[in-house]
């Protein structure tokens, strides 16, 4: 399976989880954006792109807002994104992003989730050399030709670029994420993703099975259940 697939696995796996973890992760995301640029959706591009996804995934508008407007404001608070690299049972790994505003909780949390199965989380590079960082986009267009020699022109090289069944993939390196965006919808005006993700994707995959198994559920378990944790990336087959 190609790395379309691990994204919608992905995206399926964050429907899954309990709608109040999916609204808190997008007000603490939505603020940090607004925080970090202008607090106004038109005039930020990457807050509008992330409203945006908001609301796709239902997040109610007055928890858009109240963010919003407490990046305005002048709350004290800071969200730090933080990224923690451990190693489970077998020869799984794994990588968990958090977004927090303590670091020293966040991190004594996510360290207890792994000693509770036994397992430890390792120094930076100890685990993401093997993966990649990529974003992957994908449309419903039959507009193939045109959006490739439209990114070229722009001087985007994609890392992928297929289309299957009328939907369009495009792998690209995240640094080209919004650029690719602004070509699409340049070409397209009121566009829809149908995938729209940046993740870190396992260059090879592993099987566990038995106690192994389930020790590494349990460990995803345990790290979902942590407040801080927005995504959790790893190279175990759970198909």
């Amino acid at each position: 399976m190609g790395r379309a697939y691990e994204v919608r696995k992905l995206s399926i796996q964050k429907n899954g989880m309990a709608k109040t973890k999916i609204y808190t992760n997008y007000a603490k995301e939505i603020y940090l954006a607004a925080k970090r640029g202008v607090p106004e959706i038109e005039s930020n591009t990457i807050l509008k792109r992330l409203v945006e996804k908001a609301k796709k995934e239902q997040v109610p508008n007055d928890i858009i807002k109240r963010a919003i407007d407490k990046a305005k404001g002048n709350s004290g608070e800071e969200y730090e994104a933080i990224t923690y690299e451990g190693f489970g049972p077998g020869a799984s790994t794994l990588i968990v992003k958090t977004l927090t505003d303590n670091v020293n909780r966040t991190v004594g949390m996510v360290r207890a989730a792994f000693t509770k199965v036994h397992k430890s989380l390792g120094v930076n590079n100890s685990v993401s050399y093997n993966y990649d960082y990529l974003a992957i986009i994908s449309i419903k267009s039959e507009k193939e030709e045109e959006i490739f020699n439209a990114l070229l022109e722009e001087g985007i090289e994609p890392v992928d670029f297929e289309s299957v069944d009328g939907e369009i993939i495009i792998t690209l390196k995240p640094t080209d994420h919004n650029k690719v965006k602004d070509v699409l919808e340049k070409l397209i005006p009121n566009v829809e993703y149908e995938l729209d993700e940046e993740g870190m994707y396992a260059k090879d995959k592993v099987t566990l099975e038995g106690e192994e198994l389930d020790t590494f559920n349990l460990l995803l378990k345990l790290l979902n259940d942590i407040d801080d944790v927005t995504e959790i990336y790893h190279n175990v087959n759970l198909d």
